[in-house]
C-alpha cells in the first residue's frame, strides 16, 4: 500500500502527517519573520546609499533565510540542530540560551504550535485533496505577515505580492473560486481599502492605514474571490475595534499609538476560509 493510499484512507495519518510538517514549517516561519524585515532594511539602506552616491553601508556579511546559521542575538551562540527542534528544544531548555541562558521570546513556541495546530485544522476541514494542499502555503503566509505586522506595523510585498499572484494563479482552475471572482477580488480588496485610506487622509490629515494592508486585502480577494471581501472587512473590523478599546482600557495605551490591521485582516480571511459560504448563505437566509 502507498503513502498516498494511506493518507487518503487514514484522516488521522492524514492529519497528524500535516500537523507535523506545520510544525517545521512554523519553525521556519520564525526565520522569516525574524530575517525578512532585517533584509529589508538593509536593502533600503543600500539604495539610500546608492542614491547619495556614498558606499554601501552595509558591512555584515551575507544575510538571508538561510545564511548565517541561527544563533542568540545575545551572546552568538550558533544554535545546533538538537536546540532546533520546534517547541521541544524550548522545554528542553527552559526557554532559555543554554550558554547565555537568557530568555527565548515565547513568540517561537507559539507560532511553532500555532502553524502546526492551524495546519492540522485545514488537513480536517478540507481532508485529503487539492484544497487544502492549497490552503496551507495561503495560511502559512497569513500566520508570517500577522507577525511580521505585529512586531513591525509593516506588510512587505515580498510576501503580498507573490500571495496575489499565486492566488490568481489557483484559481484558474476554480480552486476556492473562480478566475473572474478572484481577479475581481483583487481588485476590489485593494480599492476597498485604498478609498478608506484617502477618505480618512482627506478627512483628518492624518494616515489611518499602510499601502500594505491594501495588497493584503487585494491577495485575499484573489484566494477567495470578491464575495468574501465582505465578510473579512467586517470580522476583521469588528475585532480590531475590539481590541483597539480592550488595549486603550486595560493596557492603558496612548489613543495616537497606532495598532496594526493586518493581523486582523489576517483573522478575517481565515474565518472566510473555513466558514465564509456558511456566514454568507446564513446572513442571505436571514435577509430574505
Amino acid at each position: 500500500m502507498s503513502l498516498i493510499t494511506i493518507l487518503q484512507e487514514s484522516d488521522v495519518f492524514f492529519i497528524s502527517c500535516v500537523t507535523l510538517i506545520g510544525l517545521m514549517i512554523g519553525s521556519f516561519l520564525n526565520v522569516v519573520i525574524y530575517r525578512l524585515p532585517e533584509m529589508l532594511r538593509r536593502d533600503w539602506l543600500n539604495q539610500c546609499a546608492e542614491l547619495q552616491g556614498n558606499e554601501c553601508v552595509d558591512s555584515h556579511p551575507t544575510f538571508n533565510l538561510i545564511v548565517p546559521r541561527s544563533s542568540c542575538p545575545y551572546c552568538g551562540h550558533r544554535i545546533t540542530a538538537l536546540e532546533n527542534i520546534p517547541i521541544v528544544s524550548y522545554l528542553f531548555l527552559r526557554g532559555r540560551c543554554s550558554q547565555c541562558h537568557q530568555s527565548i521570546p515565547l513568540r517561537y513556541p507559539i507560532v511553532e504550535a500555532f502553524t502546526a495546530l492551524l495546519s492540522g485544522f485545514v488537513a480536517w476541514h478540507f481532508g485529503f485533496g487539492l484544497h487544502a494542499l492549497i490552503a496551507l502555503p495561503f495560511v502559512w503566509a497569513l500566520v508570517a505577515l500577522a507577525v511580521i505586522d505585529l512586531n513591525t506595523q509593516f506588510l512587505p510585498d515580498d510576501i503580498t505580492l507573490p500571495l496575489l499572484w499565486l492566488g490568481l494563479l489557483v484559481n484558474l482552475n476554480d480552486g476556492f473560486t473562480d478566475l473572474q471572482s478572484a481577479v475581481i477580488g483583487a481588485m476590489a480588496g485593494y480599492l476597498a481599502l485604498w478609498s478608506v485610506y484617502w477618505c480618512f487622509k482627506l478627512s483628518t490629515g492624518k494616515e489611518g492605514m499602510g499601502y500594505g494592508d491594501f495588497k493584503l486585502l487585494a491577495a485575499i480577494g484573489a484566494w477567495l474571490g470578491w464575495s468574501m471581501l465582505p465578510l473579512v472587512i467586517l470580522c476583521s473590523s469588528l475585532v480590531g475595534a475590539v481590541s483597539g478599546i480592550m488595549l486603550i482600557l486595560l493596557a492603558k495605551l496612548k489613543k495616537n499609538i497606532p495598532i496594526p490591521f493586518g493581523p486582523y485582516l489576517v483573522g478575517g480571511a481565515l474565518i472566510a476560509l473555513f466558514w465564509g459560504h456558511q456566514l454568507n448563505q446564513a446572513y442571505l437566509g436571514y435577509m430574505q
